[in-house]
């Protein structure tokens, strides 16, 4: 996680430098606010994974005589199958339209929003996957 800290805190440190001379060359508040955002964003990235990286052993990628394989094994459990991601998919589809098309598009994307990620939160406490 080393390698990655510092990956992103020296690309804050380059939006930075990027924002401040858009900023004062354009002199337009939208895209200049949109950088240092951007920085803000970068450099909270960044300070996180140095400050994690202090605190956990050195994996693979922090290594330069590392091999691929060194950095193998189990990454976590991915479900096999869902079809909630769809429900929020459609939901937020619908959700975002509300935006172009009117507000009142939102009041029935909200349910369907908030049953998909309600059954995506509790899909493994209910049914055959319900731990006894």
């Amino acid at each position: 996680m080393k390698v990655q800290g510092k990956l992103f805190i020296w690309l804050a440190v380059f939006v930075l430098v990027i924002a401040v001379v858009y900023g004062v060359w354009s002199k337009e508040p939208a895209g200049t606010t949109a950088l240092f955002l951007g920085f803000g964003l970068c450099i909270m990235i960044g300070f996180y994974l140095a400050f994690t990286a202090r605190r956990v052993d050195a994996g693979a990628q922090d290594n330069k005589e590392a091999d691929v394989a060194d950095d193998a094994g189990e990454v976590g459990f991915f479900s096999p199958h869902s079809w909630q991601p769809l429900a929020l998919g459609i939901g937020g589809a619908l959700a975002f339209m509300g935006v172009v098309f009117g507000w009142w598009l939102v009041f029935f994307s909200a349910p369907i929003l908030m049953i998909g990620l309600w059954g995506w939160v509790f899909e493994y406490y209910r049914g055959e996957s319900q731990n006894q």
